[in-house]
């Protein structure tokens, strides 16, 4: 089975108020000698994936430079990546080559080095057409530099293109959020990715949310119904434009779903080099998942990672907890036939108890989320996690 590559950038212009990963604002002094070290795990990826016990293939349908902003690294250390990447990997002609992009950092030398390096897939860091609940969560950028990106994109023929918008962020409401909604329709973007504002102390904003401070506009972020409501909304907008749902925060035209995240929730093999950068690889007729620092000190001073090893019991939950991202849902019988028949009868009080709670739907041996049930769905998944143990 060819294997995705993830490429973890974690370098920004402005630190993002809402932002819980481990992106942040560095000296560039550091870049070179981060990407160093990514090109050096890269070529050490067969001993790696021998030291964590997996199998490594070579060759690779799909790669995804994500982050941060991997646009604001050099020209010559972008390209020094995609080069080390094919000089050790077997790359398909029609792999997916997937970069994600802050707007506004597009110059015409990035949209160049794409073309020579066969990048197929761009995803824009939008987040609001509304340029106040952009630049009150710190984004840089506003709607005409987003429209002009798109339109230099297409004119170069990178046209599969993804926008990722952010309900509930401060100062939105039902009327401006239907303004972005129009105005991604109007795009005519082939892929949206929509994310529901997570409350948690991992950033500036969660955590002025939870102290009912007024930092980072914190007292003009809309109550969780609404935003409930305004994920809602676009499911309702997008499946009427035909831009249709298949994964809880993602939407696609027919044709243009994300091969390399489809990865991760059907259970495929990847590796990931860089801050924070996960990995499955396959260990016989089980899975080998690790990961590396999420501190870049850490990460670039090469502190090893650890293997977890993926039992039949883990195996089990990923199905349910990852399957069950999908609107396709999963398959009891394939399960069965995968886990054996007891594991799934052991399932069908939780089954039935959801379907009940209009969580789940069951058609024949398929089950999946609900409308409601994906509003809830960490709740659906600790279901089957507590019993697969």
């Amino acid at each position: 089975m060819p294997l995705g590559l993830y490429i973890s950038v974690p370098f920004c212009r402005t630190k993002c108020t809402y932002c819980n990963f481990a992106s942040d604002v560095f000296s560039k002094a550091v870049f070179q000698r981060y990407v160093d070290r990514i090109c050096y795990d890269i070529a050490q990826a067969t001993t790696t994936a021998e030291q964590m016990g997996g199998l490594l293939e070579r060759t690779v349908d799909s790669i995804y430079l994500g982050g941060g902003t991997p646009t604001i690294l050099d020209i010559s250390q972008l390209e020094r990546l995609f080069v080390t990447i094919r000089q050790n990997f077997e790359v398909q002609p029609n792999a997916e080559i997937t970069v994600e992009c802050a707007p506004g950092t597009l110059t015409p030398a990035v949209i160049d080095l794409f073309l020579r390096h066969h990048v197929n897939r761009i995803s824009l860091g939008v987040q609001s057409f509304v340029d106040q609940e952009a630049s009150s969560v710190g984004r840089l950028h506003n709607r005409a530099t987003v429209l002009d990106d798109i339109a230099r994109l297409r004119g170069a023929g990178i046209t599969s293109l993804n926008l990722d918008l952010i309900a509930g962020l401060p100062h939105q409401t039902t009327q401006s959020w239907e303004f972005s909604l129009e105005q991604v329709i109007a795009t005519d973007a082939p892929h949206v990715s929509v994310y529901m504002l997570e409350v948690d102390d991992d950033s500036r904003l969660g955590r002025e949310l939870i102290a009912g401070g007024t930092k980072y506009h914190a007292h003009f972020v809309p109550d969780e119904d609404l935003t409930a409501s305004m994920y809602e909304t676009a499911c309702d907008c997008f499946h009427a434009a035909g831009i249709h749902q298949y994964e809880i925060s993602n939407f696609a035209r027919s044709g243009f779903q994300s091969l390399h995240n489809l990865k991760y929730w059907t259970r495929q093999p990847y590796l990931g080099f860089g801050v924070e950068a996960h990995s499955m690889l396959t260990s016989g007729e089980l899975a080998i998942r690790f990961s590396t620092p999420d501190s870049l000190e850490k990460y670039v001073a090469g502190t090893p990672s650890s293997p977890n090893l993926i039992d039949r019991h883990a195996a089990l939950e990923e199905t349910f907890f990852l399957g069950l991202r999908l609107n396709r849902g999963v398959d009891l019988d394939q399960v069965a036939n995968d886990f054996g028949a007891d594991d799934v009868s052991s399932l069908a009080p939780i089954v039935d108890e959801l379907v009940q709670a209009e969580l789940l739907g069951r058609l024949g041996s398929m089950i999946r989320l609900t409308r409601r049930g994906r509003l809830l769905s960490n709740e659906v998944f600790e279901r089957f996690l507590t019993v697969a143990k």
